[in-house]
């Protein structure tokens, strides 16, 4: 496990950016794990520009999402469906019926997260996820207490994520659910990249990182795959030294 240290949340975005960039030229049919966030946005904002630029093509790159919150139809803007397509799909040549997002109104969410899972196999596994991290640990929205085993499923948020991701809804509190990948679908992926920016960051760091592994802290998960590396700015990982980790 890799810890990367940048001066700025700008340059450790951009620097995620270029690694995504470097997987997407040796492997154009990459298939990507992708985060929402704003924590993400200046990961997207650069990889638009290095496609503009001509650098990167996504013609044959297949993604999927890692979550969406239930209840929210694709074309409201606060979805992540929405926030995907503004953000990334609809600015670079990437072919959108092979972008998935979990739907937030399947009547039947069981049966839903048992198909993600096999589009994910049938795709030939992700090579490549992007991860935020959330304050209480969260990665995708399984959040403390996530079996680390768990696959694509509806959960409960917790009411610091519902308060954190409140600023998306103008103040009020999103939907209390979400679908997401379980945190055994992400440690199926063959790497994994954890991008972490800003103060209120910190304490998740380090306790992913420094704490017990332990689903109180859900990203301590991460810690027993053997390709992962964080990406941090001077604010996440403040105490945190930069390097190798062994996977435990």
């Amino acid at each position: 496990m890799q810890v990367k240290h940048f001066p700025t949340t700008v340059a450790a975005a951009y620097a995620v950016a270029d690694r995504i960039a470097e997987r997407l030229k040796a492997t154009p049919k990459i298939v990507l794990g992708l985060a929402t966030g704003v924590t993400m946005e200046p990961v997207y904002e650069r990889l638009v520009a290095l496609h503009r630029a001509g650098e990167i093509s996504f013609a044959n790159v297949t993604s999927f999402n890692l979550d969406e919150y239930v209840g929210l139809p694709p074309v409201d803007p606060r979805s992540y469906r929405s926030t995907m397509d503004s953000q990334l799909f609809d600015l670079v040549d990437i072919d959108k019926s092979r972008t998935f997002v979990p739907d937030g109104l399947v009547a039947d969410p069981k049966a839903f997260g048992s198909r993600y899972e096999a589009m994910i196999r049938e795709a030939g596994g992700i090579d490549l996820q992007l991860l935020g991290i959330g304050r209480n640990g969260h990665i995708g929205f399984n959040e403390p207490g996530a079996d680390f085993a768990a696959r694509t499923r509806v959960v409960d948020l917790e009411k610091s994520t519902l308060e954190a991701n409140s600023a998306f809804f103008g103040g009020a509190l999103p939907p209390t659910q979400a679908m997401t990948m379980g945190i055994g679908t992400i440690l199926d992926s063959r790497e994994i990249i954890v991008l972490a920016t800003g103060a209120t960051k910190r304490d998740a760091v380090r306790a992913s990182l420094l704490g017990d592994i332990t689903p109180d802290c859900p990203a301590t998960a991460l810690r027993r795959h053997p390709n992962v590396s964080w990406w941090l700015d001077a604010e996440s990982g403040a105490g945190v030294a930069s390097g190798s980790l062994a996977a435990e």
